[in-house]
């Protein structure tokens, strides 16, 4: 079936797009908000890689490899609502942010890092190592009023990993520009489940990643640089970085001009080609339409969960909620084993629960299926899916 051929409207038509992706085949797989499911593509570009390596060796560098980092990025830009030669591929959300870094050095007062105290720990400890620094995790509601004119970046997660609660960006945004701080967007739980345009928010950073939502595999974290900010000059830098890399002049170094400006030593082939056709499909079906189908799922579990008298601290609000359910039953991360065990792909978070997490693919049956086992073990019953095989 062609892409034209499966696009359309509504759950039967973007169900029809579950082949793509062999591990629905034998697992309910609702765990994308931690790693999206391989689509069947990404076999065969890896095979791509190796084969260019195999008969094409170094010249491979002059056919494609070099400009990858910035090509496979302006795939993520139209998902992002980013302009081309904004984005550039790294290895990691934690990296991409300490390349955001090390293009300032507080000097004075302005040296205070803000970020909400449910960001991501690898960000935290980043900013928290740093000498020079006065960090301020604070809570999500006192966020903005803990922005003021000594604070250099505002580092903060577009979604909360454990809660799914959506940030109010454009309040965070408006707060930090007039007070004269920048931001920096984790959009790693939003891009390619919520619609997303770095632009409009006014954001003069985002940094993510392909592991998730975008089905890209690991190793493709990237950083998008606000247009007007281009010519910054990170000191987390290396050889892609230079305006002449293959001259190897010795220091210090002459910046290149647009995105390479912003990489640093040689980047990993390999992930790169593993996240181009996550990023095609994503883009074929659409932003909107997945996150129509996010919001129908999640109200779907959220009900389900209600029903049962689970705790949850997912937001019900659609608004203000990300692709993440958190379900948090007696005795949750023992049930989360149990649930490993039975090919039900999920994870726990401590202070969340179980996260469950529908993608485009998955369907209301899996949706059903995955409270009702944990109900049935919650319950101490024997696993419905055991009962049923």
């Amino acid at each position: 079936m062609s892409g034209s051929e499966r696009a359309g409207s509504g759950a039967e038509d973007l169900a029809a797009w579950r082949h793509e992706f062999p591990i629905l085949g034998s697992t309910n797989y609702l765990i994308s908000n931690s790693l999206g499911a391989m689509p069947r593509g990404a076999a065969a570009a890896l095979e791509q890689y190796a084969r260019a390596w195999a008969k094409r060796g170094v010249r491979a560098w002059d056919e494609g490899w070099w400009e990858m980092p910035v090509a496979v990025g302006d795939m993520v830009a139209p998902i992002i609502g980013a302009p081309t030669g904004t984005v550039t591929m790294h290895q990691s959300v934690t990296l991409a942010e300490a390349v955001v870094l090390s293009c300032f050095e507080p000097r004075g007062p302005r040296n205070k890092i803000v970020f909400e105290d449910g960001n991501f720990p690898s960000v935290q400890y980043l900013y928290g190592a740093q000498p020079g620094l006065r960090v301020a995790s604070v809570p999500v509601e006192r966020l903005v009023d803990a922005i003021d004119d000594q604070t250099l970046l505002v580092p903060i997660s577009h979604v909360l990993f454990k809660s799914s609660f959506v940030q109010d960006v454009p309040a965070i945004v408006e707060k930090a520009h007039r007070v004269g701080a920048l931001v920096v967007l984790d959009v790693y739980q939003s891009a390619g489940v919520l619609p997303l345009d770095v632009g409009a928010l006014g954001v003069d950073f985002a940094v993510g990643g392909c592991l998730k939502w975008l089905c890209g595999g690991p190793g493709n974290g990237f950083l998008y640089v606000r247009p007007d900010l281009a010519q910054l000059t990170p000191k987390l830098t290396g050889w892609m970085a230079h305006a002449d890399p293959f001259r190897f002049e010795p220091p210090p170094i002459r910046y290149a001009e647009g995105p390479f400006r912003f990489l640093n030593g040689t980047p990993s082939i390999p992930c790169l080609y593993a996240a181009i056709e996550g990023l095609r499909i994503i883009r074929e079906v659409g932003v909107a339409r997945i996150r129509e189908q996010s919001v129908r799922l999640t109200e779907r579990l959220l009900r389900s969960i209600d029903e049962r008298g689970f705790p949850s601290i997912t937001p019900r609000d659609a608004a203000r909620r990300g692709g993440t359910v958190a379900v948090n039953p007696p005795d949750a991360e023992a049930i989360s084993r149990r649930l490993l065990e039975r090919n039900f792909f999920i994870d726990y978070r401590p202070g969340a629960g179980i996260r469950i997490s529908p993608h485009f693919y998955n369907t209301d049956d899996e949706c059903d299926a995955i409270v009702a086992e944990i109900a049935a073990l919650a319950a101490g019953r024997p696993s419905l899916r055991a009962t049923r095989h």
